[in-house]
């Protein structure tokens, strides 16, 4: 997996000591009232159902960021298979420290790996045909990295990461700016005055729009939004390769292979951010 632009060590530490400050506030209580400061412990990480493992590099951060002196001993790395009973880590040291950086730890590897489990299944469905599958935007607010560096450890691609690292007209860009042309003139007049070079993506929803489109022309890529099956393969019959295209809208796994073999480059699914189901794991003490 090439890392992403998005992943570097000051966007990690910064989302780990906002999440822990949320967290642990002024302090844990529980631990600081219950447990000796000199006491120690070993956890495991426990695996209570079959997947794909994620987050693994971001909870060693997390032990390390809040308890350097933390010993961990990794069995699963992110993007391996597991399965239940399995066990992913070791960490030991401060009990007062496990204890504090349990509920971060769990929150991001369930839910991380709930995202890359799915992202899995659904490539897999698709294996064979030249389509990939991306995300989208519609992740959980202050949640996005982890969300979607998930998608990545379970072999999705990622689209653009935020409103500033890409331009993507939709349908409402489009219906404001009073029509494709002008929506695509007015972009480009944009980038060239505020000398950035960023992608373009145009949203079409008619086989109109398409040919619109494609007679403006400038883009990059275009989307086929809540387009049928047969409509896609109309619309990729006009664009004949002059442009990258993505299918996007209401994508389910009932209908996520027959797009798939329309032929188009990219499907996005806003369900593997926002819909998937965390994965079952736990931090269990032991000898």
């Amino acid at each position: 997996m090439i890392r992403p632009a998005y992943l570097t060590d000051k966007a990690l530490t910064t989302f780990i000591a906002s999440a822990l400050t949320e967290d642990i506030g002024e302090g844990d209580h529980s631990s600081l009232a219950a447990i000796p400061a000199h006491a120690t412990n070993k956890a495991k990480l426990l695996v209570k159902a079959d997947g794909i493992i994620a987050g693994v590099e971001l909870a060693e951060r997390i032990f390390r960021f809040y308890d350097p002196a933390l010993i961990i001993n990794l069995q699963k790395r992110d993007g391996d298979t597991i399965k239940r009973g399995e066990i992913a880590f070791t960490v030991e040291g401060s009990s007062r420290s496990l204890l504090s950086t349990e509920r971060l730890v769990l929150n991001c590897m369930q839910r991380m790996s709930g995202i890359a489990t799915y992202t899995h299944q659904l490539c897999e469905i698709i294996k064979g045909t030249s389509a990939q599958l991306m995300d989208t935007r519609k992740t959980t607010p202050n949640f996005r990295l982890p969300e979607k560096w998930a998608v990545l450890i379970g072999g999705g691609l990622n689209h653009r990461y935020a409103l500033y690292d890409m331009i993507m007209l939709k349908d409402n860009h489009i219906d404001m700016a009073g029509g494709i042309e002008k929506a695509i003139t007015n972009t480009k007049a944009y980038l060239i005055n505020q000398n950035k070079k960023l992608k373009i993506e145009v949203e079409t929803r008619t086989l109109k729009e398409v040919k619109e489109v494609l007679r403006v022309g400038g883009v990059d890529v275009i989307m086929l939004d809540n387009m049928s099956p047969q409509l896609m393969r109309e619309a990729l019959a006009i664009i004949k390769g002059e442009y990258k295209t993505e299918a996007s809208g209401g994508i389910t796994e009932l209908t996520l292979r027959d797009v798939a073999e329309c032929g188009v480059d990219f499907i996005s699914v806003g369900a593997l951010t926002h819909s998937v189901k965390s994965l079952d794991l736990s931090l269990k003490v032991f000898e």
